[in-house]
């Protein structure tokens, strides 16, 4: 089956790629990237933004093809923290998370073009970053690795002041592959099954 990625993250991207997939990738809009609510849960805003990615990527693409969307979030105290707007976004995340166990929230959405099967999970992960000297938090800052990235960091960038207590590693990077790996054999049952 023909898989389309509905990102423009080069690491979801990278994940694919070392796992062996061949896929297309189409790119969602920007309106559907944004749009934290305060009243949604972690979960609940990132399966809605994985939808919404696959919606609005879904009439671009001739079938048959299955569609992969997905949308990571960190939290932190209940805060919800995205991708950093600026250094000085980047700067408040990162004290926030200073010294701190965090979650990791990937919603995962494969959309089945052209019958519109979906379906819609979310993967979880616990971090610990170690409390971060001022000059720690400066220095990384200017590397500009934070850029681009829900929390304001990368663990891919191997840090050696975060650490991975619970859940899935690529889910931190940003695409579940344990979770896409089951999501994809229980849609390819459902599609066999259909036929």
């Amino acid at each position: 089956m023909r898989l389309i990625l509905a990102s423009q993250s080069p690491r979801r991207r990278e994940l694919l790629e070392q796992a062996g997939y061949t896929f297309d990738i189409v790119l969602p809009s920007e309106t559907a990237e944004c749009g934290i609510c305060s009243r949604e849960t972690p979960g609940e805003l990132v399966a809605r933004l994985a939808f919404q990615k696959a919606r609005d990527v879904a009439p671009r693409v001739p079938g048959p093809a299955l569609i992969i969307a997905c949308d990571t979030v960190a939290e932190c105290q209940g805060q919800i923290l995205g991708k950093p707007k600026d250094r000085r976004h980047a700067s408040d995340m990162l004290r926030l998370l200073s010294g701190r166990r965090h979650n990791v929230y990937s919603g995962l959405c494969l959309w089945h073009m052209p019958t519109g099967r979906r379906s819609i999970q979310v993967s979880q992960s616990q971090l610990l970053m170690e409390p971060l000297a001022e000059s720690q938090i400066e220095d990384y800052l200017d590397s500009e690795l934070w850029v681009g990235k829900a929390g304001a960091f990368g663990y891919q960038d191997g840090h050696p002041w975060l650490r991975l207590e619970q859940g899935s590693a690529s889910n931190v990077v940003g695409l579940p592959m344990e979770l896409l790996t089951q999501m994809l054999a229980e849609m390819s049952l459902r599609i066999s099954t259909d036929i």
